[in-house]
């Protein structure tokens, strides 16, 4: 979006958020709405009138504020309800993300278990394994599309044991993902997404069926024994608690590993500084988590009670969408917020997000990219980008901020 674009845009819409030329600029937008309009008029269509957040501290303040809902029923009256927008949408969406207190704690706790600190430190040497099995296959071309072969196989391999599902099924779910985080109203997509999420559906209940016969030691036959008891999980929330936990599971730590990889790719002096001083592996993450934050977006809240920001009146049922990745570049929190630094001290970003819905898998994903950046690099030594930096494309997409490709040579 140029200058004189921006100039003129008075109200974003979700198409225009979603567009690979506003992930292409983004950052400068995001500067100057920091500077002079950090509450920014959306136009959501179907959703209705949102907010757009781009700083660090309002963002804080609203991931935390309790007149702003997730679950949209809890602000929407029954008469007020808005008609579903696909037809799968009730069994996909009763998760933890879109719930708030108490029903919120309600299923967090029913998960939780499976991302302790113990638990998360077990997978090490299996996390390991897969890495270094995904290079043995590639090493000898000496080329990689690191998103197709390390990145996306890695995660997924561990998700889907943890789990309990079949490896063979695990292309699909990156064809459903896409269709559950690529937001529009458009008619045309909207139709498609819809087949695709029956599809996940269906793919859903012949899973549970089968695991419901054949209960084993992983997280959906411990999801379905909640189920069972009754009280403890419905079957839209079990069907919809397994959705989340592929999709934002495997979503955000393919991002992370790949933006973490790009961004030393475009930065050779602080890919230096790690082949030599390899204990800055942990701070590289967390200054590649704010550089490039694998959620650019956050999932819509719901303003339950009118309050008033920057001097404008945010009223009931509006929409406030927070931008994670301008929160982490805000130069009053971040000195040289644009400097990709890896030894970057009090790094206080949010892409994991803040308050009662902190990403449970943060610990995961932050092991997962350790042991694939540090196998990569020890691996693969004179690893570097194939092909220019102004060729390689932000997917168009409303929520991540994810590179449709990364090919490397080494």
């Amino acid at each position: 979006m140029s200058s004189k674009e921006k100039k003129s845009v008075t109200i974003l819409t979700e198409s225009q958020l979603s567009s690979r030329a506003f992930k292409d600029e983004a950052y400068e937008f995001y500067k100057e709405l920091r500077k002079s309009q950090p509450l920014y008029p959306l136009s959501l269509g179907a959703l209705g009138k949102g907010w757009l957040i781009s700083r660090y501290d309002d963002a804080i303040h609203l991931l935390k504020n309790e007149k702003l809902k997730k679950n949209y029923e809890n602000v929407f009256t029954a008469k007020e309800k808005r008609p579903a927008l696909l037809k799968n949408e009730e069994s996909l969406t009763k998760h933890m993300l879109n719930s708030d207190p108490p029903d919120h704690n309600r299923l967090r706790t029913l998960v939780q278990k499976a991302f302790t600190h113990r638990v998360i430190l077990q997978l090490e040497d299996k996390i390991q394994h897969i890495a270094d099995s995904l290079l043995d296959k590639v090493q000898p071309n000496k080329f990689m599309n690191l998103v197709d072969v390390y990145a996306f196989p890695l995660q997924i391999i561990v998700i889907s044991e943890m789990l309990g599902i079949p490896l063979e099924d695990r292309q699909k779910f990156r064809v459903w993902s896409q269709a559950i985080i690529d937001f529009s109203d458009a008619p045309e997509r909207l139709q498609e997404n819809d087949h695709l999420l029956g599809e996940f559906v269906e793919y859903l209940e012949s899973l549970v069926r089968k695991k419901r016969r054949e209960p084993a030691g992983d997280l959906i036959s411990a999801l379905i024994q909640a189920e069972s008891e009754g009280t403890q999980l419905s079957t839209e929330e079990l069907y919809s608690m397994i959705m989340l936990l592929i999709v934002a599971g495997h979503e955000t730590t393919v991002n992370l590993i790949t933006n973490l990889t790009y961004a030393l790719m475009c930065h050779q002096d602080q890919l230096e500084k790690l082949r030599q001083q390899p204990d800055l592996m942990n701070s590289a993450i967390e200054e590649a988590l704010r550089f490039h934050s694998p959620v650019e977006l956050t999932t819509i809240r719901w303003t339950a009670e009118p309050f008033i920001l920057h001097g404008q009146e945010i009223k009931r049922k509006d929409v406030i969408i927070i931008s994670l990745a301008s929160a982490n570049r805000d130069e009053k929190i971040f000195p040289n917020a644009d400097i990709f630094d890896i030894e970057r001290k009090n790094n206080r970003h949010i892409a994991f997000g803040h308050g009662n819905h902190f990403c449970l898998g943060a610990q995961l994903a932050r092991l997962e990219a350790k042991i694939a950046m540090s196998t990569l690099l020890r691996r693969c030594p004179n690893i570097q980008l194939k092909g220019e930096k102004k060729q390689m494309k932000w997917k168009g997409n409303f929520l991540m901020r994810a590179l449709e490709e990364l090919p490397l040579s080494f």
